[in-house]
C-alpha cells in the first residue's frame, strides 16, 4: 500500500511521515509529483500556517490539485487533511482576507469566537475529542490542538470545547480531516492512523 505525504512546503512532514511508519505504514511517499498521487493508494495533507499561504502553495504545484481531485474524488482513495490540510478541504477561508480552498467540504475557516469568555486564541493543547455522529476513525479522547482558526459548516463528525463547540473533524465518504495534531497527539493519534491505514470507506 503506497502513501503519498503531500509535500507544498506548509506542513510539518518530518513528524507527520514519523508518525505514519510507527502506525504501520511501511511504503511512504513525500512528494508533489502529481504522477505519484495518481498511483498512490491513500493520500495524507497536512498543513501549518495561514490558510491563504497554504492554499496558494498547494496551486502553485502545476498539477498538483487536478491530481488530487482525480485520485480522491473521483477514485475514491482514502484521504487524511491535517490542520491545515483539514481546513483547506472547506470552500473558503477567512484567514488575513477571503481565499478560496478546495470546495470538497461546504464550509469555511473562520477565527475561533472566544467573546464572554476567559479562553485564548490560539486553542493550544490536549482537548477532548467528542464524535458528534459515528465514524469508523473517530473515538473519544483527547488529542493535541495548535489552532485559531476553525471549521464551520457541513460533515462535522467531531468536536471539541473551547469557548463552545469547536470543529474536530469532518468526513465525506472517502474524505476525513481533523484539526487536531495526531502526529502529537500520541497513543489517541497514532491509533486514529492505524485506523486510517486501515480504513476501507
Amino acid at each position: 500500500m503506497t502513501l503519498a505525504l503531500i509535500d507544498y512546503q506548509a506542513g510539518n512532514l518530518h513528524s507527520v511521515a514519523n508518525a505514519l511508519r510507527a502506525a504501520g505504514c511501511d511504503d511512504l511517499v513525500v512528494t508533489a509529483d502529481p504522477d505519484a498521487v495518481a498511483r498512490a493508494d491513500r493520500v495524507v495533507l497536512p498543513g501549518v500556517g495561514a490558510f491563504g499561504a497554504c492554499a496558494a502553495a498547494l496551486r502553485a504545484v502545476e498539477g498538483l490539485v487536478p491530481a488530487l481531485e482525480r485520485r480522491v474524488l473521483e477514485q475514491g482513495a482514502p484521504f487524511l487533511g491535517i490542520c491545515v490540510g483539514m481546513q483547506l478541504l472547506a470552500t473558503a477561508g477567512e484567514e488575513l482576507g477571503h481565499h478560496a480552498g478546495l470546495g470538497w467540504i461546504d464550509g469555511a475557516v473562520r477565527r475561533i469566537d472566544v467573546a464572554g469568555s476567559d479562553a485564548k486564541v490560539p486553542h493550544m493543547g490536549w482537548n477532548d475529542v467528542v464524535p458528534r455522529v459515528e465514524h469508523a476513525l473517530i473515538v473519544p479522547g483527547e488529542a493535541y490542538f495548535l489552532h485559531s482558526y476553525a471549521f464551520a459548516g457541513a460533515c462535522v463528525v467531531a468536536t471539541t470545547d473551547h469557548a463552545g463547540p469547536v470543529t474536530a473533524a469532518v468526513a465525506r465518504d472517502n474524505v476525513m480531516g481533523v484539526q487536531f495534531h495526531p502526529e502529537k497527539s500520541q497513543r489517541y493519534g497514532l491509533a486514529l492512523l492505524e485506523r486510517f491505514l486501515a480504513w476501507r470507506p
